[in-house]
């Protein structure tokens, strides 16, 4: 009989590379909760989404087999409760939000490596706020708890944090609150419980190169299988594009992997996927991680796929199942691939997005290219979920290839066959 795998916050993407797995026909894999009603929406009620997620559990119609999900929160804290309470395998609740409350990952990083930013938190309440002791210019100021880096700003001086502060004071409440219910869940050191999960943390800026490192916990093992290479765009924090396999020097990814071990275990991830985000910078040969995530990226799935040979999403399952991943290394089609971001800096009305034809007529055209359309007509691009600080990405586009000049001209003409069209909304950037 199949194996039922019951999937928290599923969307079209995911169900798409979870059902081009090569032994996908052994899974049968059923939404719990979709995306639009977990993470689509303005408010976030946690306790109300928990309970209907269980009663879906409860009232399956078979054995389920699996709990899963790809999404940050609320998604990755729902998935462990289900689980203990199903008596299926996954890791604690309690590690997952040890990675997740910003402030507590730091205080949890402090007691094993030295590879993180100086840190504190900032006090909101202040009207004239103060960078922590010890923190200096320029840093970034973001919820202990957001979600593609929402509501993170990167301030230069007091002018600047001070606007930072006011946008995080007025909509730290759409996370922070739900996060809070979680947080009370446990229990959490004096000085986390006090901060709770509405405060802000102030982390003085990394340098370099930001690479993210791909793993699991499994058995007590922690294993990495990848590390991926974030390009940024322009002259801002926003990615351009993902590579895989990371061009930086193999002992630098292996200190990376150090790390990342060392922290994994220290939090008391066990039975999970995870990826952890750093910087490299080159001339001080100086490590920086910058977050811990208690998933891995759906985000790196195809290149993975394209590289690997599986997606990274293969990992997921198996752990789910209860089984080591053991995932393969390049036994994929291509020697690289990426996932570019489609851009621009200035707010918009969509006035039109490609067909199905045209976006099928340009894949052919373009071979290992995929196009994922993520605006429809008629949606304001700055009132998107998932949009960062810096500028506003309308459509993803993942290419394959034998090498960088390849990627970068199959990407250029998959992009001049689309055919967008914007109305302009002023030319305002957000800071």
């Amino acid at each position: 009989m199949p194996t039922n795998v019951l999937v928290l916050g599923m969307d079209e993407h995911n169900r798409q590379v979870l059902e081009a797995m090569p032994d996908a026909d052994a899974y049968r894999f059923h939404a719990l909760l979709g995306a639009e009603e977990l993470i689509l929406q303005e408010d976030i009620p946690f306790a109300e989404l928990l309970d209907a997620a269980q009663r879906r559990v409860e009232e399956f119609p078979g054995t389920v087999d699996a709990i899963i999900g790809f999404w940050d929160f609320p998604v990755s804290t729902m998935v462990p409760i289900l689980c203990e309470r199903a008596g299926l395998a996954w890791t604690s609740l309690e590690s997952v939000v040890k990675c997740e409350h910003k402030y507590w990952s730091r205080i949890e990083q402090q007691a094993v490596i030295d590879e993180y930013p100086p840190f504190g938190l900032l006090d909101l309440g202040d009207g004239e706020p103060r960078l922590p002791e010890g923190v200096g210019y320029p840093a970034w100021v973001k919820p202990v708890k957001s979600v593609s880096s929402e509501l993170a700003y990167r301030v230069a001086d007091a002018d600047e944090l001070r606007e930072a502060a006011a946008r995080i004071r007025a909509g730290i409440g759409r996370m922070g609150e739900p996060f809070g219910y979680v947080l009370g869940m446990l229990d959490p050191p004096p000085a986390v419980a006090e901060a709770g999960g509405d405060a802000a943390l102030a982390e003085e800026a990394a340098t370099g190169v930001q690479v993210t490192v791909e793993g699991y916990a499994f058995g007590g093992e922690v294993r990495v299988y990848g590390v991926v290479d974030s390009v940024t765009w322009r002259d801002t924090p926003s990615f351009a594009r993902y590579r895989y396999p990371s061009t930086l020097p193999d002992a630098v990814t292996d200190r990376m992997a150090d790390v990342s071990r060392r922290v994994i275990e220290r939090v008391g991830l066990d039975g999970s996927t995870f990826n952890i985000e750093f910087f490299w910078d080159a001339e001080r040969d100086a490590l920086t991680l910058l977050e811990v995530n208690p998933r891995h990226s759906q985000s790196h799935a195809e290149l993975f796929a394209d590289v690997d040979g599986l997606p990274n999403h293969h990992a997921l399952l198996q752990i789910a199942l209860g089984r080591d991943p053991a995932p393969p290394r390049r036994e994929g089609p291509y020697a690289i691939a990426s996932k570019w971001f489609v851009r621009r800096s200035a707010d918009a009305v969509v006035r039109r997005v490609p067909t199905g034809d045209e976006i099928a007529a340009v894949e052919r055209e373009v071979p290992g290219c995929s196009v994922d359309v993520v605006v429809e007509p008629g949606d304001r691009l700055s009132a998107l979920h998932d949009q960062d600080g810096y500028s506003y990405a309308y459509a993803h586009v993942h290419v394959g290839g034998s090498d960088d000049d390849e990627i970068t001209d199959k990407y250029e003409r998959c992009v001049a066959g689309l055919p967008f069209e914007f109305d302009d909304v002023g030319e305002e950037r957000r800071p």
